[in-house]
This record gives C-alpha cells, structure tokens and sequence, in this order.
C-alpha cells in the first residue's frame, strides 16, 4: 500500500471531524449540558432532532428525557408502523430504533426507512437487549450505523447520539466545499520536499481552519431571515387552523371527498405536528448559533500542548469518516472492518494528528483494494477485510505501550517496495494519483511527535500490516 489517493475527502475531514466531536463531546462526564449539539443547517431544513422508537413506554421515557436535557428535540413512537408515518412526515437527523418490536419489528422498520429515498440517509442506532453477533451483523446489513446494547449508559447513549449526529451535519455542509480544497492542499503538497513536511501540515489546518471560519460566517448570514420567517408563519399556521377548526365546527356534514382527503394526509395529525415543527425550528436557530460559535473557535487556532485522548474513540471516528469508502461498489463488495479492542487508559497526545495517520493508513487499505477490483484481481472467495487490534504491552512496572496493528488481506506488497514505504515522495501510484508524502507524514508523527513507532511488515499474496506503537507517559483513567 502507498500514500492515499489526492483528492480524497476523508484527508482532510479528519482533522475537521475529530475536533469538532471533541467540542461535542466534551461535556459528557462533566454533568454540563452538550452545548455544540448541531442546530439547523442554512438552506436544508434539518434540525438537532432525535425520533426514539421503542414498544415499551418506560424506555421512550427514559432516553427521551436523557436526550432532552443534552438539547436535542425528541419525537416518540411506540410502533414501527408509526416511526415510518412519523421519519416521512417530518425525517428527524438521528432515529434510536428497538429491535424487538411486533408486528412491524426494528429490523424490517430499518429495511422500509433504506428503501425509501427520503428516510436512507437518516443514521439508524438500534436499541436491544440481543448480544449475539449474528443480530448485530444482520442491523448493519440493513443499515444501522451503530448499536446501543440495554440496558444502556447515559453516557454511551449520549455519546454514540452526539458523534452520529454532528456527523451528519458537518458532513452535509462540508461536503460540496471539501474537494476543491482537497485538491489545491494536495498540488501544493507536490512540490515540497523532506523539509517542508511540517509546513505541510500546518498548511492544512490552516486552510482547514480558514475554510471553517468561512462556513461559519455563511452560516450566520441566513439566520436572521430564518428566525424571522419563522415567527411570521408561526402566526400564519395559528390563524389557518383555527379557521380549519371553525369550519370543521360550524360545518359538520363535510362532502366524502373531503373526508376521503383529509384521512389521506392525516388532518389531524398535521394539525397537531406542524406547530411543533414550526417550535422545533425556532429551538433550532438558537442551536445552529451555538454551533457556529463552535466553528468559530475551532477555526482560530489549534492546540499546542498534548490532550487526554481515547484512541478507541480516535479509530471509530475515522472509520465513520471512511464508511461511504468502505461500502461495496459494482466492482468490489464491502470492505469488512474487524474491530479488537483491548482495555486502554486514555493517553496524552495529538489526537487530530494521530487521527491522521489512521486516516492514511486506512484509505491505503482501501485504495489498494479499489485498484485490485480495477484489475480484476480482486477474490471472488475471500472478501476484503481490514482488522484493528488495539493492545496494551508492559514492558515494565513503569514502562507501558499502546500498540494499535492495521491488517489487511489485500495483495501485499514485494520487499522493494516495503523499503521505501516511509519515504518522501515515494509512491507506488500513477501520475496524479499520489503525491508520496502521507505515509512519510504518518511515519514523522508517530516517531517525532509521539516519541513512537511506525513499522509494516507484508506478504506478497497475503496482505499488509501497519503496527503503530504509542508509549504511555501520561495516563488519565480507562476506557473499554
């Protein structure tokens, strides 16, 4: 495997990601409310709105009053018929969704919601008691993008809830922007040398930073149009439903296709959802200000001083980033991630820089693999895999490393090639398609940053492992 292909959107989105769930997150654990939950998106409609499906009235109430105070909107259903009625009518950013349900249960809700083009990209996060694997698999076969095992944690839920959602908007509003930029950073990225790569570097976060900065002041122009809009047709919407009610009272013996209609788009509970709807927008604007102040901050300036990281957390958020890679294509079926978690502290580090190197190592991987499917040499046996398996060595009562192995089952690589794998400029991709300096990036992070190791070992025919080793020299609690 060489360096990841220019051009590629999850690159650059690391750095932006990681950071921006980092203020997400943060005031989990602390007993403060989230305050970068995401609010609406200028020009799409969508809000900060979770819609919690579970048959049992005591669960709905419990995670719907967690959500709450965390500032999200919750809508509730206690069937899978309704959740359907209720994710068209009025699709919410994230659905929390029970799996064992009758009649309609939560793996045939979560089939109809991927089968209709409006409901797709809601993100699905099942709720269940089931810890068999083949329940797991058969709700990511489906589409769910996670899953919460119950009874659950405030602070899993919570975290699992705010990581999925701000995904989703940033996603949605850096998406059109991020390509373009992508592709200047990585024609700049040609012309440097061996020492320019820590220039390289800060060139990023600062074109990252300038870019989100931008966003963040697009953000605020509509703001005030919407907030305004909205009270005007919160008055407008009063007005037309209490004549509807006047009309309904006053002319009781209403024509059958009148009746007919108004079962057809559900009157009544049109009448009673839009102006929580038109509320729900108004709570919206006051988040979306809250996270652009969010943006704003990230924008100015990065951190200089190592932080307490989970590097599980690190991981799984670059593979969130990597998850529309990593579904199948018509040359190629999905690339299946195996995930080996040991028990880790949480280590002092650069997290968006480590985030990094996950990210180069991974869309290698995953470029390797596009370009066997290319070829044709892709197994029609053995399906494209990656395995992450976290570890923690003690080499001593005072001497511990963290050590993190990427392994793939693609082609490999020869003995020349492995050599060079960590040089600068060296690629093993055509004209314009790799620049040879992100595993040379990678590699001067670990070792120079973090005081560790990068090292590949592979087997032509077999695949290719990457083995990062992090010693621990700071430590602040655990995580599983």
């Amino acid at each position: 495997m060489a360096d990841p292909t220019p051009g590629t959107t999850p690159k650059i989105l690391s750095d932006t990601l990681a950071n921006t769930l980092a203020n997400a997150l943060s005031g989990i654990g602390t007993g403060n409310r989230c305050e970068s939950v995401p609010g609406e998106i200028a020009g799409t409609g969508t809000r900060g709105e979770v819609l919690v499906v579970d048959d049992t009235a005591a669960n709905l109430e419990v995670v719907s009053q967690v959500l709450e105070d965390a500032g999200y909107d919750v809508a509730v259903s206690l069937s899978g018929d309704r959740a359907l009625k209720l994710a068209q009518a009025h699709p919410p950013d994230l659905i929390l969704l029970d799996i064992q349900m009758p009649v309609t249960d939560g793996f045939e809700t979560c089939r109809q919601l991927k089968n209709d083009a409006k409901t797709a990209p809601i993100p699905i996060i099942f709720m269940t008691a089931l810890s068999d694997t083949q329940s797991k698999v058969n709700g990511f076969d489906l589409g769910a993008v996670d899953y919460i095992t119950k009874p659950f944690q405030e602070r899993e839920l919570l975290a699992r809830v705010n990581t999925h959602v701000v995904l989703r908007q940033i996603n949605k509003t850096l998406e059109s922007d991020v390509s373009d930029r992508t592709q200047k950073l990585n024609t700049a990225l040609e012309q440097l040398n061996e020492s320019h790569l820590q220039l390289v570097q800060n060139e990023k976060m600062s074109a990252l930073g300038s870019m989100v900065a931008g966003i963040a002041h697009e953000i605020n122009n509509p703001l005030g149009f919407i907030n305004s809009s909205i009270k005007h047709a919160s008055s407008h919407v009063q007005d037309l439903l209490e004549h509807l009610s006047l009309y309904q009272e006053y002319h009781p013996q209403r024509h059958e296709t009148i009746v007919e209609h108004s079962e057809d788009i559900d009157l009544e509970f049109l009448s009673e959802d839009l102006p929580k709807m038109l509320t729900s927008m108004k709570e919206a604007t006051h988040r979306l200000k809250s996270l652009s102040t969010s943006l704003r901050t990230f924008s100015r300036s990065d951190t200089e001083q190592t932080v307490s990281a989970n590097l599980h957390e690190g991981i799984d958020s670059t593979l969130l980033i990597l998850k529309y890679r990593l579904q199948g294509r018509d040359d190629r079926p999905r690339i299946e991630v195996v995930r080996d978690y040991s028990e880790l502290p949480n280590m002092h580090c650069f997290p968006g820089q480590l985030n990094q190197v996950l990210m180069n190592i991974l869309a290698n991987a995953i470029d390797m693999f596009d370009e066997m499917a290319e070829q044709g040499t892709l197994s029609s046996t053995q399906p494209p895999n990656i395995t992450i398996q976290t570890s923690l060595i003690e080499r001593s009562a005072k001497t511990r490393t963290v050590k993190i192995l990427i392994q793939d089952n693609g082609k490999g690589m020869p003995q020349s090639v492995k050599e060079r794998i960590f040089d600068r400029l060296f690629t093993t991709k055509g004209v314009g398609k790799g620049t040879g300096l992100g595993l040379a990036i990678a590699h001067q992070i670990v070792v120079e940053k973090h005081s560790g190791t990068l090292t590949v070992t592979s087997q032509e025919g077999k695949g290719t492992a990457f083995c990062i080793q992090l010693p621990l020299s700071h430590e602040t609690g655990h995580l599983a």
